[in-house]
């Protein structure tokens, strides 16, 4: 009966990207360690651990970022949508698109507001004209909760905002080239309690449309905004799961130790 149960839990929860024996090697630094997870559509996924343990790499083998590394190679296996990303046929600027990335500082261009929203939907042919180009920076704005601050002040420059609204700005970038997936490396360790709550608001918002996986070193904030977690430690992905399970209740003994303060 229990294994008929967990089969009907698997075919409701539908897997936006899965990764089978990831490897990652920076030269002969071993950095991440077989990884097998399953990331779910419509759902926030936080990356959790210590400092160095693999989070920020194996994110970045998400989008394939590690390509713009020299000595990184990845092996394994990742698919999105059962699409094998490190195919030789994708074009990692394509993938890009559907695979946004929002940083850890935030990063405007130095070009105005709309100009910052408008250029990737611009360089992926994304508008057949102005006024698509204008709705596009519009919905973005809206989505990235900042369009009520900004609309009377397109024009501006980007880094003329507050850290906090530079960080919205920089996440309506990457939601306007319409991406499935939307990945954040730790976007609020640069922002203030405020705009960190805001953000956080926003994140919860923005899974109604996308796969959100966030990297976050803050585990209340993963506590609050994510619904599954995965823990890594010197490379491995030792637990992965619902998140109120992974904090009150964790199978792994060293999962235990650092939510509970033992080890990080």
């Amino acid at each position: 009966m229990n294994d008929m149960r967990l089969t009907e839990k698997v075919v409701t929860e539908t897997a936006k990207i899965t990764a089978r024996g990831v490897q990652v090697h920076y030269g002969t630094n071993h950095a991440l360690k077989d990884v097998d997870v399953d990331i779910l559509d419509k759902t926030v996924t936080a990356f959790i651990g210590p400092s160095g343990c693999g989070k920020s790499t194996f994110l970045r083998c998400l989008n394939r970022m590690n390509d713009t590394v020299a000595s990184a190679r990845v092996t394994g296996r990742i698919e999105m949508d059962g699409q094998d990303i490190y195919d030789p046929r994708v074009d990692p600027v394509q993938l890009r698109a559907k695979v946004g990335m929002v940083f850890q500082k935030p990063n405007p261009f130095p070009k105005s507001i709309y100009d910052n929203v408008a250029y990737g939907p611009k360089i992926h042919g994304l508008a057949r004209g102005k006024a698509e180009l204008d709705e596009i920076v519009e919905t973005s704005l809206k989505k990235a909760a900042l369009w009520n601050e900004v609309k009377d002040r397109l024009a501006a420059p980007g880094t003329g905002l507050s850290g906090g609204q530079q960080q919205r700005l920089c996440i309506a970038r990457a939601v306007a080239t319409s991406p499935e997936v939307l990945l954040m490396d730790e976007p609020c360790s640069a922002l203030d309690p405020i705009a960190t709550a805001q953000v956080e608001e926003l994140i919860d918002e923005l899974r109604a449309q996308f796969s959100v996986v966030i990297v976050t070193h803050s585990m209340q904030q993963a506590a609050r905004v994510s619904q599954r977690t995965a823990f890594f430690h010197l490379g491995h992905l030792v637990e992965y799961g619902e998140t109120g399970h992974i904090f009150t209740n964790p199978t792994d003994p060293r999962t235990e130790a650092y939510i509970t303060g033992r080890i990080g």
